[in-house]
């Protein structure tokens, strides 16, 4: 007698294991069965009205191979709020576009009402007005720096250290006074000035924007040298907030020098006093105390002892102990003439600036 589940002729020929095994292959495990689409109703179910055979499954479960997937598309979702956050709280500012302008300067020459007074370089600077000044750049202090609407305190401090650097390499340095290279004041301003600084220094013009005496302080070598190699220096400092992208610091100091005939002849050991006053005015955005630069926008020199004739776009032209300004005064000027206006003009040098007692 066959066995249970054989059929009574046997296991049919050429198939081992009978038929089970032929439907091995496509027998389905338990994941598959889960993940159909389509699961057949119970006869339960069936037996209702207008009930179908078989119900659709959900075509997507949370199964343990979807939990990656599920994790990049959170992190996707929280990087592009961040993304989104932070550009409306942080928006991106450009670099500022505008050009700034030309400098505007003015070199005004102070003509002495008599002799220069010579002597001894000590003796001059104690019987003057520049006797409390404090020498070279201990002379040149900043003001307190506070925030601003748009800048910060450091931002502020910055500013005013950049002007002050100006101040010193400009009026302070032996060799620029004695006419020698500038590059160092060249790098502190903006580029769109630099053009105009070089023309200015290599063919300075008085026409209120190339002389190079609005830029720096100059002497010719040939003719003047310090008497005293301690300038004495007085001034303020002021800065304000020009809109919201941008601070102006002006700046207003007075230069004393102690000057003697250049070379060895004989009034080369006789001193004599010449001031300088500055009014130089900055502007500077972010971009420029990002870099350490500035935009120079006005200068005022007035500069004496000097003649009034004197040509001073290149060079100042001191007059030296004993000697007298000539007695040409400013130059003519036609209120009816057309084409520019004269640009320079001259004052007279007040009494009082020039040393009380000359040494002895």
């Amino acid at each position: 007698m066959a066995g249970r589940g054989v059929p009574p002729e046997g296991t049919p020929e050429g198939l081992p294991g009978g038929g089970d095994d032929e439907y091995r292959s496509v027998v389905f495990d338990e994941s598959f069965v889960r993940a159909a689409r389509l699961q057949e109703l119970s006869a339960q179910e069936r037996m209702r009205e207008h009930a179908q055979a078989v119900r659709s499954r959900p075509s997507w479960s949370l199964r343990a191979s979807s939990k990656p997937a599920i994790a990049l598309v959170l992190l996707l979702l929280i990087a592009f709020s961040t993304a989104i956050y932070m550009g409306v709280r942080h928006p991106y500012v450009p670099p500022a576009t505008s050009h700034p302008d030309t400098m505007r300067m003015t070199v005004v020459p102070l003509a002495p009402q008599g002799p220069v007074p010579g002597g001894d370089a000590e003796q001059l600077f104690a019987h003057s007005p520049a006797a409390a000044y404090r020498t070279g750049d201990a002379g040149i202090t900043l003001p307190p720096a506070t925030k601003t609407a748009h800048f910060s305190e450091a931002q502020v401090m910055d500013a005013l250290s950049i002007a002050r650097d100006y101040l010193i390499k400009s009026s302070l340095d032996p060799a620029v006074l004695a006419g020698g290279p500038a590059r160092q004041i060249r790098v502190l301003l903006d580029p769109d000035l630099m053009g105009q600084f070089d023309q200015s220094l290599a063919a300075p013009a008085d026409d209120g924007r190339h002389a190079a005496t609005g830029w720096l302080v100059r002497f010719d070598p040939a003719k003047v040298a310090l008497a005293d190699p301690h300038i004495r220096v007085q001034g303020a400092m002021t800065y304000s907030e020009v809109g919201s992208d941008a601070l102006d610091v002006s700046t207003d100091y007075v230069f004393v020098y102690a000057l003697r005939p250049a070379g060895d002849g004989p009034h080369a050991g006789d001193a004599s006093l010449f001031m300088v006053r500055r009014e130089v005015h900055f502007r500077l955005d972010s971009e420029d105390l990002r870099l350490d630069r500035t935009e120079v926008q006005a200068s005022v020199v007035e500069a004496g002892p000097q003649a009034c004739s004197a040509d001073l776009a290149g060079r100042l032209v001191p007059l030296l102990a004993g000697q007298r300004a000539s007695a040409q005064g400013p130059v003519a000027t036609d209120p009816y003439a057309t084409g520019p206006a004269p640009e320079g003009f001259c004052a007279s040098l007040a009494t009082g600036a020039q040393p009380s007692t000359p040494a002895g």
